[in-house]
């Protein structure tokens, strides 16, 4: 059974335009964004097990919402979380890293690259950017970008707001060359 959130933000957004110019190519990004109890919260513990085989659940129960609002299939992904004050950074690897990339590879149908990451411990409010790259290949530079967002109430001192973030695309219009080993 996977562990209720306290709260669930679904973000979408659509680029149309760049730089005062239509876009090459339209571009849908979307996010889940899940604020939870984080089990280790003002206590040092080695054992991390609580957290990350968590993750995987979060990426099975509330990532297809975010595939589903793309106007095409997931092209490029990434994520990130934010450990409230009460907790340490390896609370958010340990959501991050050992089982939460599997499963989003299953969400999205595939992926051969690296989910690109990061982390950070901060208050309430704080936003974080999302990382994103090419979910094949990680030596496309078009599809390298970010999506920023933040939960106002969250995380909690107690709680790690998870982000997991696709995208239909790269930026809206790439001019720095396809990258080594492009698609």
């Amino acid at each position: 059974m996977t562990p209720s959130p306290r709260k669930v933000v679904l973000v979408k957004e659509t680029v149309l335009a760049e730089a005062g110019s239509p876009a090459v190519r339209t571009v849908t990004r979307a996010a889940v964004a899940l604020v939870i109890a984080n089990p280790m919260s003002g206590r040092f513990m080695r054992d991390l097990s609580a957290l990350i085989d968590l993750s995987p659940l979060l990426a099975e129960r509330w990532l297809p919402q975010a595939v589903a609002q793309l106007d095409g299939p997931v092209v490029a992904y990434g994520k990130a979380a934010i450990v409230g004050v009460h907790g340490d950074i390896e609370h958010a690897a340990a959501v991050l890293h050992p089982k939460l990339g599997k499963a989003m590879r299953l969400a999205v149908g595939g992926g051969e690259a690296i989910i690109p990451s990061t982390a950070k411990v901060a208050s309430a409010g704080a936003r974080i950017d999302v990382p994103l790259g090419h979910k094949d290949n990680v030596w496309s530079f078009n599809e390298l970008d970010t999506l920023t967002l933040g939960v106002e109430d969250a995380p909690r001192p107690d709680e790690i707001l998870v982000v997991m973030a696709v995208s239909d695309g790269g930026r809206p219009d790439p001019r720095v060359g396809a990258g080594r080993l492009a698609v």
